[in-house]
């Protein structure tokens, strides 16, 4: 399976949530999640990582996870350290990086193909962050859970979770949204069959008058 786990704003920005430094390019707002991240989020992140047996990233996310993961040990951040570093570790990117990190492997130029290995190959594949990626995946419906938390905040600027060429999908809500003290929301979707379809609002078994 290919879980999609995500941070973004009300108006769907998912850039550089977590430090001012993440993503240099311009973007005003970086580490925006850091005062509205609470105990309720960080158990609720905590255990959606449960059963997880590999991490799929974007380059850039990669080279963040790189730089800090492999010299940290379990603490706070309740065992996130140990997993990390000792799961395989794919790496989406057109380049030729450097992965020296433990366990990483960069995927081929077929990235779909790549990806769909991967799922049958594991039985949790992680991404997080890598919204390049993750667009990549949203477009070819190659994922089975995303979990989207919701900041109640508004940016007005950044990269966003749906940022140009999403394809017409159906989700299902998988359990009921988690709230956080900070007024943050958790909602775990699934990849639902089928398109959407159009109704009439104006229906009279909807109790609406079409006149």
């Amino acid at each position: 399976m290919i879980h999609v786990d995500l941070f973004a704003t009300l108006d769907l920005v998912a850039q550089a949530p977590g430090d001012p430094e993440e993503d240099p390019d311009g973007f005003p707002f970086g580490g925006w999640q850091a005062p509205l991240f609470d105990e309720t989020v960080g158990q609720h992140v905590g255990a959606g990582m449960e059963g997880m047996d590999a991490l799929l990233l974007g380059r850039k996310t990669y080279d963040i996870f790189a730089a800090f993961w492999p010299g940290q040990v379990d603490g706070v951040d309740g065992g996130i350290a140990t997993l990390f570093n000792g799961i395989p570790k794919y790496v989406a990117s057109r380049g030729n990086p450097d992965l020296d990190w433990a366990g990483s492997t960069l995927l081929g130029p077929d990235l779909v193909s790549a990806v769909r290995e991967l799922r049958d190959k594991h039985e949790h594949v992680h991404v997080i962050g890598s919204l390049n990626l993750v667009q990549t995946l949203l477009r070819e419906r190659l994922f089975d859970r995303l979990d989207l938390w919701l900041f109640p905040i508004v940016l007005g600027v950044g990269k966003k979770v749906f940022d140009g060429g999403a394809v017409p999908a159906n989700l299902e809500l998988l359990e009921p949204p988690v709230t956080s003290s900070t007024g943050a929301v958790l909602l775990r979707y699934g990849l639902a069959a089928g398109t959407p379809t159009a109704g009439d609002m104006r229906r009279a078994d909807r109790g609406l008058d079409p006149s």
